[in-house]
């Protein structure tokens, strides 16, 4: 399955990359691009709202090589930045939000699907989808590349457009269930999977902190009271610092 994945994204890299020779040959920054593949996603939005499943699936299908083009642009164009990589991270979670919450309100007013039950796995899907971006954010700000788990941002992007494009309503509507629901598993699955690594990785070098307070204070030598001064506590000690752990 990976190997297919894998396959399948270099094949679709390699047909948008006369697209993307276009767009650097003309100067067209990443970030406009960013920005229009955000607004397609809207609208991918809220074409699902309206219960245009099928045509939903097409266009953001058709206009995934926004989310993809942006980056092959940055770096053909010479235009890398790290605010260019902010402002891509910023509007994918607004792209992801979109496209579910465009289902979450196709399922929430359409007569003939209406599922509260589905309202909330949509909602589910959503904070999974925020919470598998921010554990690796988080992790990359501690220096660790926690790019791991079972369904990234690709593959979602894969799986709210394809079966759709394809199947539309198909099954009366439980083929866009089933997506749905394993989105949104999958999402918590993937988050969980990220904890679950930092604390791997975070482990031992927590224990290797926590141990080190101890032995420099062990090995400190005792503080010795003055010649000829009285009583039983030197007056020359220093008080060792309160350390709290974050």
């Amino acid at each position: 399955m990976t190997a297919l994945w894998d396959w399948t994204q270099r094949t679709y890299l390699r047909l948008i990359d006369p697209v993307a020779d276009w767009l650097v040959a003309r100067g067209v920054h990443p970030n406009t691009i960013t920005t229009v593949g955000t607004a397609c996603s809207i609208i991918g939005g809220i074409i699902y709202a309206t219960g245009h499943i099928s045509t939903a699936g097409i266009w953001l299908g058709v206009t995934a090589l926004f989310d993809v083009i942006d980056g092959t642009v940055a770096r053909r164009s010479g235009k890398s930045s790290t605010f260019g990589a902010f402002y891509d991270s910023t509007l994918d979670r607004v792209a992801d939000g979109a496209v579910m919450g465009g289902l979450a309100v196709f399922y929430a007013s359409s007569a003939v699907h209406h599922s509260t039950t589905m309202v909330i796995v949509c909602i589910a899907g959503i904070i999974g989808a925020f919470v598998t971006s921010y554990t690796r954010a988080r992790a990359e700000s501690l220096g660790i590349d926690a790019k791991v788990g079972f369904l990234q941002r690709p593959e979602r992007v894969t799986l709210l457009a394809a079966p759709q494009g394809i199947f539309g309503l198909a099954l009366d509507g439980w083929v866009l269930i089933a997506i749905v629901w394993l989105l949104a598993v999958t999402s918590w699955i993937t988050a969980w999977q990220r904890v679950a690594f930092v604390h791997r990785v975070t482990r031992s070098s927590d224990a290797a902190n926590a141990a080190s307070p101890r032995r420099r204070a062990s090995d400190r030598p005792a503080a010795r009271a003055p010649e000829g001064a009285s009583g039983g506590e030197p007056t020359g000690a220093t008080a060792t610092p309160h350390t709290e752990l974050a």
